[in-house]
């Protein structure tokens, strides 16, 4: 089994929150392509947020991983690079603060005094160890089961210079996040435990922009275009639905997709 990378009881005293939710996909009728990851029945079978760092020694396999679950296209697969293990000589060059905060503010909803890499969230409800795929499914499966897997259906497409998110009717109330990503990056690592490795990275989350708020009806919401095409091909978003256990505390994901600009990325 994979060990997993905890960090200091200095940096368990961090503690902030944020949010989440989500999106559906098309193309782009301005000459600019725009597609869907793949999804094999039509249907997602979740949200995985993995936490990682090039730092951490633990956790190439879960990025390879996460390019496993991206390639099958049947969840909404996400890399959070955290900030925390840059203290070991290397600074991971997609991590940021707000990636740590986030699993920080999961670790509140799950009751947890401090955090690990790689860490996987499944639909903003458990965690697993990023780098086990047997446990991932299976929890994503039992969750679906149980009526907590994605309810609320999401269709997004892109015309002209805009981007139309349509959010179905369902139970409850909750956030419209826009998570944006990077789809592939190879980087190099030179300093740290990972050291002298070329490591292959998926969907690294860049920023996270809350849109707006689901009150159980049907809504409709727009984004420029142009956010999907400033990385030359590279760039994706993830628009979950996100309820919120408290301000500062996300809570379970109802529903997911992806856009993706430019053709598939490939290493």
């Amino acid at each position: 089994m994979i060990s997993a990378c905890t960090p200091t009881i200095r940096r368990l005293a961090l503690a902030i929150g944020l949010l989440g939710a989500f999106c559906g996909a098309s193309a782009a009728d301005d000459g600019r392509a725009a597609e869907s990851g793949p999804v094999k029945d039509g249907a997602l079978k979740g949200v995985v947020e993995l936490f990682t760092s090039q730092g951490c020694s633990s956790c190439p396999p879960a990025d390879a991983a996460l390019k496993k679950l991206v390639d099958e296209g049947e969840v909404v697969a996400l890399a959070y690079h955290v900030d925390y293990w840059n203290y070991l000589g290397w600074a991971d060059t997609l991590a940021s603060k707000e990636n740590t905060e986030r699993q920080y503010a999961y670790a509140r909803m799950l009751g947890r005094y401090g955090v690990y890499t790689p860490q996987a969230i499944l639909n903003g409800r458990d965690h697993a160890n990023g780098a086990d795929l047997p446990a991932i499914r299976n929890r994503l499966a039992l969750m679906d089961e149980k009526g907590k897997g994605l309810s609320v259906p999401i269709a997004a497409s892109i015309g002209g210079d805009e981007i139309s998110i349509k959010v179905g009717a369902g139970k409850g109330r909750a956030n419209v996040v826009v998570v944006y990503f990077d789809r592939a990056r190879v980087v190099k690592v030179e300093k740290g435990e990972n050291s002298g490795k070329e490591i292959a990275y998926w969907h690294a989350v860049r920023d996270i922009q809350t849109i707006g708020m689901w009150e159980g009806k049907p809504a409709e919401f727009t984004l420029p275009a142009s956010v999907l095409f400033e990385g030359q091909g590279n760039s994706g978003c993830a628009v979950l639905l996100q309820s919120m256990k408290d301000k500062e505390t996300p809570g379970a994901i109802i529903g997911a997709a992806t856009v993706l600009a430019g053709p598939q990325g490939k290493l």
